[in-house]
């Protein structure tokens, strides 16, 4: 076991749909397994259009339907220190991974991937934003967010043995 908590940051475009769902679904995973203090979760977006408001109302909605309580989130913006402060950055889709790129400092890079791949059976590589969508949108994205999410602790408890 590490001596420090393990860091993870999940992003999207404006941190109000599909990171805010993750950072979620992560936080109900870690604290179903009692484990807490074993991690800091949190999400961010890679533009600055919604910082300070809440999660979109449709992915609170659908969240509470599950059983996971979204509201005391606020929307921010990738900072240049969450290369340096995350052990996991987490990007939503390929588009939001490549603006992090540009931004990541080249010995961070390795810190940098997309959520899904910690979710292969579900056969994609992007998260679909569902703001424009219709409104089973929030549901796909929560049930492939869900699935990466439990993926993504089974790896970090692996490595962490």
């Amino acid at each position: 076991m590490q001596d420090r908590p393990v860091r993870v940051l999940f992003v999207c475009m404006g941190n109000i749909c599909r990171s805010p769902t993750a950072e979620g679904v992560f936080r109900a995973l870690v604290r179903a397994a009692n484990r807490d203090g074993d991690f800091e979760i949190d999400s961010a977006g890679t533009h600055a259009y919604h910082v300070g408001e809440p999660p979109d109302e449709r992915s609170q909605a659908v969240a509470l339907e599950r059983g996971i309580d979204l509201s005391h989130q606020r929307a921010r913006r990738v900072h240049p220190a969450d290369f340096d402060d995350f052990d996991y950055v987490l990007a939503m889709d390929r588009e939001n991974l490549r603006l992090m790129r540009d931004q990541c400092p080249a010995v961070r890079e390795d810190r940098l991937r997309l959520l899904l791949e910690f979710g292969p059976e579900s056969g994609r590589l992007d998260v679909p934003d569902p703001y424009y969508g219709g409104p089973t949108g929030f549901d796909d994205v929560f049930d492939l967010v869900e699935n990466a999410c439990a993926g993504l602790l089974a790896e970090i408890d692996s490595g962490r043995e």
